[in-house]
């Protein structure tokens, strides 16, 4: 369950970590209609009366992990047809892979619960399986058929996003992009340009002005009736709350039940919206520092005060001597040491690999840093890749404001290093334009605040140690959408229905079975800590 994760960019990971990405508003009038997208658009009709073929996942799987999990006779899988362009449905086509478990006790059933993982780019068909084993024979799991779904363009959806080799992504990985100045700038640019073109010609430009989370959202339609739901349940978690405000927005008397849970922002300006990410990381760092200062041998020191210094004194001697590693060879470099560092911050219980890889580095040794940042870049242990880091700007390109002038990306970058200093390599700031201002399509939908007029109550849901998407941003969507917040005392980054808090998990159950919800905006705290 990630973060509107921001693709790889230069001072990146030295500054700002992600590229923009707010939540997307409907781009026209007629986009927010039902009537345009409804069964009752003639050339609609055959996605809407669709059979849907469920049958063994084996096929849908990408690695041996995802191989042992679909193999699980309780999951069948099926391919979803609904139109690549709705502009023009009678045309081409493109399949949504779904995977679902069946309600376990069919005679209660309610219906289906569509869930989205985050990103944009994660496999919600690889993820399903992780949340059933959390779900358990729990309630949601017996009157629900679970559904995770791989939107548009996602993971085994076809056509996929596919935009590098697997040689292309470890250079990707490899390269640097810290140098700000004019020759540095210019160069970054450079290779967002050359990526925006490869993406062009190897996916096409009619997928790619087509994978937008407004389109997302009218698949979510004809999905919920295609299964026989005449309204949609469903769990978005991080960018997965972009899917379902958007849902709301276009569809909101097709909504049954909505959770949304690490809420993306859609109201926030040019600059906040570029470096909220950033407050919430360092605040989750100085919290893992003040952990990290109470235990034997911090390599951060035993003040944690000073400990964003540290993390770059320990860490910046790699951009010129990569660390061995115990995978066959390969090093440990300085950007892949902070992706893994940034990787472990989104969840408190990845705090001590995180601990023990920086303990590594100052032995020399970058292998716990490294698998951290194989796992935040979806490397398999093949080496292979799948399509979320491709996946990521192709979808977050087309779904808000693009950064075209310098004075305010030079406002960006300055804010990012007073932000976070635990990601200041020291090269000062740059005016160094975002990936997405060279994207060859534009985009289809715009920020701004949302609303959905008609739309029953939801639940969102926010915690308040989250690094990804601050605690503040759910209750601004909360207040947009005149819907019911659920704080939670909680330093990760999502919480609902994970057996991190019984309050949280029952509040989220009792809404999605029964529709009731709290009759005030309600905080779960903390769970009292294990006994040593």
């Amino acid at each position: 369950m990630r973060s509107p994760r921001r693709a790889p960019s230069v001072v990146v990971l030295a500054v700002s970590l992600l590229l923009p990405v707010a939540g997307p508003a409907a781009a026209d009038p007629a986009a927010a209609d039902p009537a345009v997208v409804s069964p009752l658009a003639p050339a609609l009709n055959p996605y809407f009366a669709q059979e849907l073929a469920w049958g063994p996942c084996t096929d849908l799987a990408r690695t041996d992990v995802d191989r042992e999990a679909y193999a699980n006779p309780q999951y069948d899988c099926a391919y979803l047809e609904v139109p690549l362009d709705y502009g023009d449905p009678s045309a081409s086509t493109a399949r949504i892979a779904m995977l679902r478990q069946k309600a376990l006790d069919p005679a209660a059933r309610v219906g289906s619960l569509f869930v989205d993982p985050g990103g944009p780019g994660g496999s919600g068909v690889s993820f399903l399986p992780a949340l059933a084993g959390l779900l358990g024979d729990g309630e949601v799991a017996r009157r629900f058929d679970l559904i995770g779904f791989d939107p548009r363009g996602v993971g085994v959806s076809e056509p996929s996003i596919d935009c590098s080799t697997t040689e292309e992504v470890d250079a990707e990985r490899a390269d640097l992009d810290l140098d700000t100045s004019p020759e540095g700038v210019a160069q970054t640019e450079a290779e967002f340009q050359e990526f925006a073109d490869r993406c062009a010609e190897r996916v096409g430009l009619d997928v790619l002005e087509n994978v937008g989370t407004r389109d997302v959202a009218r698949d979510l339609q004809i999905a919920h009736e295609v299964v026989g739901d005449p309204q949609l349940t469903y769990l978005g978690y991080s960018y997965g709350t972009s899917i379902g405000t958007e849902f709301a927005e276009q569809f909101p008397t097709e909504v049954r039940a909505l959770v949304l849970d690490g809420a993306v922002d859609p109201s926030l300006d040019p600059v906040a919206s570029r470096t909220t990410q950033t407050r919430g990381f360092q605040r989750a760092f100085d919290s893992f520092a003040a952990s990290c200062a109470a235990q034997p041998d911090c390599p951060l020191g035993t003040d944690a005060a000073g400990a964003s210094a540290q993390v770059q004194e320990l860490l910046t001697p790699l951009i010129d001597a990569p660390v061995p590693t115990a995978d066959g060879g390969r090093v440990l470099g300085y950007a892949d040491a902070v992706t893994g560092m940034i990787q472990a911050l989104y969840a408190d219980s990845l705090w001590p690999p995180l601990l023990d890889g920086l303990r590594q580095v100052a032995r020399g040794d970058g292998t716990n840093l490294l698998i951290l940042a194989d796992l935040y870049y979806d490397r398999a242990p093949d080496g292979s890749y799948g399509n979320l880091l491709e996946a990521f700007p192709s979808i977050s390109c087309m779904d808000g404001d693009r950064l075209t002038d310098r004075a305010v990306a030079r406002e960006v970058n300055e804010a990012n290093l007073a932000l976070a200093p635990f990601l200041d390599a020291g090269y000062g700031s740059s005016d160094v334009l975002e990936l997405c201002s060279f994207w060859p399509v534009p985009p289809t939908s715009d920020s701004g605040p949302v609303g959905a007029p008609g739309l029953p109550p939801v639940l969102v849901a926010s915690s308040t140690g989250d690094p990804a998407t601050p605690y503040e941003d759910g209750v601004s969507l909360a207040r947009q959408l005149s819907a019911r917040l659920l704080s939670v005392d909680n330093d990760g980054h999502t919480v609902v229905l994970q057996g991190v808090n019984a309050c949280a998990d029952e509040v989220t159950t009792r809404y999605l079975v029964d529709l009731v919800l709290p009759p005030t905006d309600t905080t779960c705290a903390r769970p009292p800590a294990p006994a040593p």
